[in-house]
């Protein structure tokens, strides 16, 4: 099993606010202009589900499995080309800012983990940059 782990970040928003947002998948609905779209297509969501087509890697369909609040929310794939989990770990600094750590986890075969690996730590930091700067009011 490979893991890939964002970096630490501060979001100046209270940990109860950010989970709030991140747990109900259909609140992405206000990040819809922020997504390239030469990078992904197909983009759906609705509270439980997301769904998207990459280039080069095709339809990848994710469900939330398990919501602790207001510390994680854990994914897993319905539909993937690799098999994963992903969990969004946040943890209070304040009562108005607290840290969130992405984290995934792929059973990815050997001969291919070279190709991967760094699109792969590329992507959940960008996915964390993002997060980081939504406005959770």
């Amino acid at each position: 099993m490979s893991t890939f782990e964002s970096s630490v970040r501060e979001i100046a928003h209270a940990q109860q606010s950010v989970y709030n947002a991140l747990s109900d998948l259909s609140n992405l609905e206000r990040l819809r202009d922020r997504i390239p779209q030469d990078k992904i297509n197909d983009f759906s969501f609705d509270a439980d589900h997301i769904s998207f087509q990459a280039p080069m890697v095709g339809t990848i369909r994710l469900a939330i499995v398990d919501r602790e609040a207001p510390k994680t929310i854990k994914f897993e794939t319905e539909q993937s080309p690799i098999p994963f989990h992903f969990w969004i770990q946040l943890l209070p600094l304040t009562d108005t800012s607290c840290k969130m750590k992405l984290t995934l986890k792929a059973d990815i075969n050997p001969f291919i983990k070279g190709m991967v690996q760094k699109p792969l730590q590329e992507g959940i930091n960008k996915i964390a940059d993002v997060l980081q700067m939504i406005n959770y009011d």
